[in-house]
């Protein structure tokens, strides 16, 4: 044998190994990740839908005040307000938050994961929970397109909104919007590639960049190296037109209903067009609040470090619904 081949034969034998090497070590660190996510308990309760199960998470004491209830945004679900539910509880306040189906730790739902569908869910959780309404309706992200056309098609239910960095049905139109909803459904999908792969798993350590106390973040951790949540996020992406038309034929809402708008990071005027849709629900009604955390960004704003902020619109809303009640 030449000595060129027999270097090549020892280059091709180190490189295997260090192959070899790495996969076992990324399978460990996998295994070890979904060891991990399994350890704790979830929160809250497993609410039959019929036929299907939703996980449902109620804290703080039953008062006079509505409660508030949480819609999350794409890709996670009743972890993300961990934070601010633990900020309500705080103030005397009962919230509830969910995971949609296929999020977190509720049972799939069928396709598509549009407006409709989710807003049927919710309707049905709403019902079996025993929670008494009106509720403050409070939306990330998303979750405003869901919020818009369930207090449509809810009326009674509606104590008050908060939208929480949220889209909104008439963003659609906005320049740039979309090339933005193309570029989040690709992310989306290689999401859902990653997720069912089990590439996501060694990065499990990375799953919370909220700043969640605790429970949450063991929760958000284990959704982001789910297979099935991964999937779940990619049917509500692929469904966002569909969900902002349905929530624009819906209507405006309600003037009458006091409405909190709290977006995230430095103004620009990239964004204004974004910003002046965000802010309309808050504008076009008689008792609207609007708020900007600049130190927060899109995610972070839901973390501990900014929970007294989304507190503090919670109750300048149900501060205007009890003056609007006594008047």
């Amino acid at each position: 044998m030449s000595p060129c081949r027999a270097l090549y034969d020892i280059g091709m034998r180190i490189l295997l190994a260090l192959v070899l090497m790495l996969v076992a070590t990324w399978g460990a660190a996998a295994a070890a990740a979904e060891a991990a996510s399994q350890l704790n308990k979830p929160r809250g309760t497993a609410v039959d839908i019929g036929g299907r199960r939703l996980r449902l998470v109620c804290e703080g004491p039953r008062t006079q005040a509505p409660t508030i209830w949480l819609e999350s945004g794409a890709f996670s679900g009743a972890a993300d307000f961990a934070a601010t539910q633990q900020a309500l509880t705080e103030r005397g306040l009962r919230s509830c938050a969910y995971d949609r189906a296929g999020m977190g730790y509720s049972d799939p739902g069928p396709k598509p994961r549009d407006g409709e569908a989710i807003v049927g869910d919710l309707e049905k959780l709403i019902a079996a929970s025993g929670e008494p309404g009106p509720f403050v309706l409070t939306g990330h992200s998303m979750a405003g397109l869901y919020m818009r056309l369930f207090a449509s098609r809810n009326p009674q239910q509606v104590a008050g909104l908060v939208f929480l960095d949220a889209a909104m049905p008439e963003m659609i139109e906005a320049p740039g919007a979309q090339a933005f909803i193309d570029r989040f459904t690709t992310m989306a999908r290689l999401g859902a590639v990653a997720g069912t792969l089990g590439l996501t798993k060694p990065f499990y350590l990375f799953g919370d960049r909220i700043g969640l106390p605790p429970a949450g973040k063991v929760e958000k951790r284990h959704g982001f190296i789910s297979g099935r949540q991964s999937r779940a996020a990619l049917a509500e992406v692929q469904s966002w037109r569909a969900a902002a038309r349905q929530a624009a034929a819906a209507g405006p809402l309600n003037p009458q209903w006091p409405v909190a708008v709290v977006t995230a990071g430095p103004r620009s005027p990239d964004r204004a067009a974004w910003d002046t849709a965000r802010q309309a629900p808050a504008t076009a009604s008689r008792a609207g609040f609007i708020d900007n955390i600049d130190a927060a960004d899109h995610r972070t704003m839901l973390g501990l470090t900014h929970a007294g902020r989304i507190v503090a619109a919670i109750e300048r809303v149900l501060a205007a619904r009890q003056q609007k009640d006594g008047a």
